[in-house]
């Protein structure tokens, strides 16, 4: 049974909330008798739902927010909205109400509002955006996926032990591979970033667990547990990654109904097509997770159902249990070399700038497409 905490949950944001965010509590609290959730959106559409979901009933708390932020809302807009229930939902673990929050609403405004009302853990520079994906190896691990356009040698250093305790914490790896992205793998390829950040952690606590650097094909091929890059280049590969399984799905459909012989080998085939169909499940790699921050903030994708949804919040559900935030305060102690922060840390307005960058949507299901 899970120890009792709570957790905030964005009850208007996505796109069939409330109902799905509904549907997808009472799945969450069969799974985890002692969670409790601060159901955060509008009461009166919030109480019929959950007068049809006993389940999600017992465990949520009800808390009125009269407004909502859209999916095309922008960062700066959404900032101006203290009563929506994103906002609400963020304040309530920044007043130590909650342990953490999920979101399937917009994006930039969550990691928005997710750096402004919260902040960065000490030690942390910037936040980076963090999700599972599949390989042909297992599940990997890849940060950043656009929090951040620009970063230096400190800022992958950060990933890295970051992106080593969240694959500690939800894949349950013992000493998860971490691996740089380059444009190849030997040791003078890259630029002076990736050759400091990969220096620091061969001479940290994480060296052993050290790859070295890979490169674009090594994250289908799970050549490590952990892909470490830039917010932009992450962006890039994960939507590359995305296309590339839409494509295969679309000439799989072609090839199999090209024929009625063709349409005799899909029935031949498919059970192992279902096979395939269950591992690249999108609902059972959503909740991308904003690390490094002062609370638990997880991404659900805004188009999943009932049970995506409560798949995001098992992963914030993990990283409160196994003590996440605690865990990177630790690493990041232990690490020796990095040359010391110059300037201010973000603002406002960087923090929205960084977030207007990424898409309304960046699919946790397709990292390693």
């Amino acid at each position: 049974m899970t120890a009792a905490f709570t957790l905030a949950i964005d009850a208007m944001g996505g796109d069939h909330a409330p109902d799905v965010v509904v549907e997808g509590l009472s799945l969450a609290a069969e799974r985890h008798p002692g969670a409790r959730f601060l159901l955060v959106g509008d009461t009166a559409r919030l109480e019929g739902l959950l007068a049809r979901h006993k389940r999600a009933a017992k465990a949520c708390t009800l808390r009125h927010a009269p407004e909502a932020i859209g999916n095309d809302m922008k960062p700066t807009a959404a900032l101006r909205l203290r009563g929506a229930s994103m906002r609400v939902a963020i304040d309530a673990v920044a007043a130590g109400e909650a342990e953490g929050v999920v979101s399937a609403g917009n994006t930039g405004a969550l990691l928005t509002l997710a750096k402004i009302v919260l902040k960065s853990l000490p030690g942390i520079d910037r936040p980076a955006m963090a999700a599972i994906g599949p390989s042909a190896r297992g599940d990997v691990v890849m940060l950043d996926l656009g929090a951040n356009v620009v970063c230096d040698a400190r800022n992958l250093v950060e990933f890295a032990v970051m992106g080593d305790v969240f694959a500690r914490t939800v894949l349950g790896l013992t000493a998860p591979s971490i691996g740089l992205l380059n444009v190849g793998s030997e040791e003078l390829k890259g630029d002076d970033r990736l050759r400091q950040a990969a220096d620091v952690l061969r001479a940290s606590h994480i060296g052993p667990q050290f790859h070295g650097f890979v490169e674009g094909h090594d994250i289908a091929a799970g050549t490590t547990d952990v892909i470490v890059t830039d917010g932009f280049t992450g962006n890039v590969a994960l939507k590359t990654g995305e296309g590339a399984l839409k494509l295969v799905s679309a000439l799989l459909r072609q090839v199999f109904t090209s024929s009625l012989l063709a349409r005799i080998g899909y029935l031949l085939a498919r059970p192992g097509l279902d096979r395939l169909r269950e591992w690249l499940d999108p609902r059972r790699y959503n909740g991308a997770v904003m690390l490094g921050l002062n609370g638990v903030v997880v991404k659900s994708h805004g188009g999943t159902d009932a049970l995506g949804f409560a798949h995001a919040v098992d992963v914030a559900m993990d990283m409160v249990v196994h003590r996440f935030n605690e865990r990177i305060r630790d690493g990041l102690g232990r690490i020796t070399g990095l040359q010391p922060r110059t300037g201010a840390k973000d603002g406002p307005a960087e923090a929205v700038a960084v977030a207007g960058t990424l898409p309304p949507e960046p699919p946790a299901a397709t990292v390693a497409g």
